[in-house]
């Protein structure tokens, strides 16, 4: 039986918001170097060049992810997490669909990432891969390098 998620615009002000983006963060922390911590917090992903948005299962919030916009052809997921307990449970697939989705309708050409390379980071790799992304050249700030790397994918 698969979960039908409502995918949302949300405004970062929820509890249960809030609290998945902390432990998000707090996890990069454990698993990368300061420096190699590219996740952003709250405040920063409600500028306006970024849209976030909340899955939710009914009442319960079960994934977060946001499209941040580079340039006029170019957008940059963000903040993509699922809650502990729908991981594997299809809501970060739906996120990033979503996600996928809005760069199409806003007429992008291209969408990245930044991610880990370490062990703990594979699931998001191997659903980043399944839906098209592959690694490439290191673009913003980015640098790749043991623990970090860029993937994007032509829409």
């Amino acid at each position: 039986m698969s979960i039908s998620f409502h995918i949302a615009p949300d405004d970062l002000t929820a509890p249960d918001v809030l609290a998945l983006l902390q432990l998000h963060l707090d996890e990069m922390y454990q698993w990368s170097p300061a420096d190699k911590v590219h996740a952003l917090p709250a405040e920063q992903l409600r500028e306006k060049d970024v849209t976030f948005f909340a899955a939710r299962d009914g009442t319960r919030l079960a994934a977060v992810g946001a499209l941040k916009q580079l340039d006029a052809a170019r957008g940059e997921i963000k903040a993509m997490r699922a809650k502990s307990d729908y991981r594997g449970k299809g809501a970060g697939e739906a996120i990033l669909l979503h996600i996928l989705d809005e760069a199409r309708r806003r007429g992008y050409s291209w969408l990245g990432l930044e991610t880990g390379r370490t062990g703990p980071f594979e699931p998001a790799v191997r659903l980043y891969q399944k839906h098209g992304f592959a690694e490439c050249e290191s673009y913003a700030d980015y640098t790749a390098d043991e623990f970090s790397q860029c993937m994007g994918r032509d829409i």
